[in-house]
C-alpha cells in the first residue's frame, strides 16, 4: 500500500514538472482584429407618453396615439414583426404640498427599419400622428456575423503577428498554435437621443448619418517556442 502511494506521488510530481515545462515553452499574446461597418438597419426606440389628473383620459390619449402609430406604420410597409412594444406603465404621483394627484400613461415602441433610407420618411410621420419622444436610434448591420468572423481571423493574425515580433531578436520561431481563446466581441456604435417633442412637427424632425461602426475581436493565442 506504501509503495503505491510513494509511486503515486512520483507519478504526480513528473505531470507537473512536464506541464510546468510545458508552459515554459509558450508564447502566449493577445491579438486585435477589427472591420468597419457601414449599418444598413436601424431600431427606432420611441416612447408615447401623456400625463393629466385622470388615470383614464392619459391611458385613452396613450391609446389613440399608439394606434395611429401602429397604422402608419403598417402602411407604409413595416412588417408587423418589427414593430415591438417594449412596455406598458401607467403612474400615479402624489404632490403631498398641494394635496393632489396626476398619472402618467407610457408605451414604449421599438421600431426596426430594415433599409436606412426609410428613416426620414418613417420618422416624420410618426410625429405628426402623435409619436411625442424618441429615446434612442441604434444602427445595426444586417451581416454583422460575417462580419464579426473577418475581424476573428485579422485578431488570429494579429495574435501570430506580435508573437513572432517577441522571438525574432531571440532568434527563435514560434511552431504551431496549442491553444485559442476569444477574449471579447466589441460593437460599439452611435446612439441618437431626443428629448420630449414640442408642439412644432417641423423642429422637431432631425436627420441622421451613422457613417461606420467598428467591430472589433480580441483572441488570446499561446504558441509553442522553437
Amino acid at each position: 500500500m506504501i509503495k503505491k502511494v510513494f509511486y503515486l506521488i512520483a507519478i504526480l510530481i513528473a505531470s507537473g514538472s512536464m506541464a510546468q515545462e510545458s508552459n515554459s515553452n509558450l508564447v502566449n499574446v493577445s491579438g486585435e482584429g477589427t472591420v468597419n461597418v457601414v449599418p444598413d438597419k436601424v431600431i427606432i426606440k420611441s416612447r408615447v407618453e401623456h400625463e393629466g389628473e385622470s388615470a383614464a383620459a392619459v391611458k385613452k390619449q396613450n391609446d389613440v396615439a399608439v394606434n395611429a402609430i401602429i397604422k402608419f406604420l403598417k402602411e407604409s410597409g413595416i412588417p408587423e414583426k418589427h414593430i415591438n412594444t417594449d412596455y406598458i406603465r401607467l403612474n400615479k404621483s402624489y404632490n403631498y404640498n398641494e394635496k393632489t394627484s396626476s398619472f402618467s400613461a407610457n408605451q414604449a415602441i421599438s421600431i426596426t427599419l430594415e433599409d436606412i433610407e426609410d428613416y426620414e420618411m418613417i420618422m416624420s410621420g410618426l410625429l405628426e400622428v402623435g409619436l411625442n419622444r424618441i429615446d434612442g436610434v441604434e444602427f445595426k448591420s444586417s451581416e454583422a456575423e460575417k462580419f464579426e468572423s473577418e475581424a476573428r481571423k485579422e485578431a488570429i493574425l494579429d495574435a501570430k503577428r506580435i508573437a513572432e515580433e517577441l522571438v525574432a531578436p531571440l532568434g527563435q520561431q514560434i511552431g504551431k498554435a496549442v491553444f485559442i481563446s476569444e477574449g471579447t466581441v466589441n460593437n460599439p456604435q452611435p446612439m441618437y437621443r431626443m428629448a420630449m417633442m414640442g408642439d412644432s412637427v417641423e423642429s422637431s424632425r432631425e436627420s441622421i448619418a451613422p457613417g461606420e461602426m467598428e467591430i472589433t475581436v480580441r483572441v488570446n493565442v499561446g504558441f509553442l517556442l522553437e
